[in-house]
């Protein structure tokens, strides 16, 4: 596997990090009209055809989060104040030109208690907007989760949807001190928090996780089904790195728990950020040394060995929904597969 090629890996914007530090780049930025900026909110980014990210002026963004500022002495728009966390710079461009993330404003009601917290990993079932200021957009502009169409984008579209999406998720889910509770503001043209209180600085957060292909001495892969998930679908096994564990350990630890199978040698294979809500995927290729297999009945409710017919089988039947194909799961599995899985 070329790791290059993985869907949502690449980036091909500078996220020129040196301009960040006081906020003078970004507001600089909201009045240039080069700036190009794009609109996130709970996982989703505006688009229009292609499908491509929408990228638009500062005004005209701000204009369709319906959070421009009142008139000036001017006569002109006035837009928020760049250090409200509103505004984020994701990098320049070759020409040097800025690209910003505007946050509108999220709806979703926190998950009730008993449903697991990342909702966003899963399909959204069908059924009314919760965000109505979504569909107050022009002709040919939408809004799309970046889970629908992160393997069609570009790469430098997928570097800026994926790293809008991970931030505006980060200042969502934490608007206050992990160490007092207080409330904190945002630095760093975005990429910062501080705590009013203590002066403490809080970074947005990355969880590793492992996702591998466990493939046994009779070349067949190993694909589990999760208790959550609709029926029918199956994928590589994962899981998070714990503290304190190589990446290794935590490929073995997880097959074992989740399948009962003993994994040998690991090889990596690849990355993939994930921001549902905050994840790199680290992929590896696992050797199994056993074959009994059993799923743990919380994690997974099945596991299965599958060789190539078999799978390709189960998926013209429509038996087996395979892994999207936005996901490294995909990959994984089609690297082993040698081609695409249709």
């Amino acid at each position: 596997m070329d790791p290059d090629a993985l869907p949502l890996s690449r980036a091909g914007i500078d996220r020129a990090a040196h301009l960040r530090p006081g906020g003078d780049h970004l507001r600089a930025a909201l009045a240039d009209g080069a700036t190009r900026v794009l609109l996130v909110s709970d996982g989703a980014v505006v688009t229009s055809t292609g499908p491509r990210v929408a990228l638009l002026e500062p005004a005209q963004a701000a204009h369709l989060a319906g959070m421009a500022g009142t008139a000036g002495a001017d006569g002109t728009e006035r837009m928020d104040d760049a250090d409200d966390g509103g505004w984020l710079l994701l990098g320049r461009g070759e020409a040097g030109e800025a690209y910003l993330a505007r946050r509108v404003a999220q709806r979703r009601p926190a998950p009730p208690v008993g449903v697991p917290s990342d909702v966003l990993v899963h399909p959204v079932p069908a059924g009314p907007d919760p965000t109505p200021e979504r569909r107050a957009l022009p002709d040919g502009l939408t809004w799309t989760p970046l889970r629908d169409m992160g393997a069609e984008l570009s790469a430098d579209d997928a570097g800026l949807a994926t790293t809008a999406v991970a931030l505006d998720g980060w200042h969502a889910r934490h608007p206050r001190c992990p160490r007092c509770g207080a409330r904190t503001r945002v630095a760093q043209s975005g990429w910062t928090r501080v705590c009013v209180a203590d002066a403490s600085e809080h970074y947005p957060r990355t969880d590793p996780a492992v996702i591998m292909a466990v493939v046994d001495a009779d070349d067949r892969i190993l694909l589990g089904h999760a208790a959550q998930w609709a029926e029918g679908r199956w994928s590589t096994l994962a899981g998070f790195v714990e503290p304190g564990e190589s990446l290794e350990h935590a490929v073995r630890r997880e097959v074992a728990e989740e399948a009962g199978v003993v994994v040998g040698a690991v090889s990596y294979r690849g990355s993939q950020p994930w921001p549902f809500p905050a994840s790199l995927m680290i992929g590896f290729r696992a050797t199994a040394e056993t074959t009994d297999a059993r799923a743990d009945g919380v994690e997974l409710t099945e596991v299965r060995w599958f060789t190539r017919g078999e799978l390709a089988d189960a998926v013209r039947a429509g038996d087996v929904i395979p892994p999207g194909r936005a996901s490294i799961a995909r990959a994984l599995v089609e690297e082993w597969f040698g081609g695409p899985l249709s």
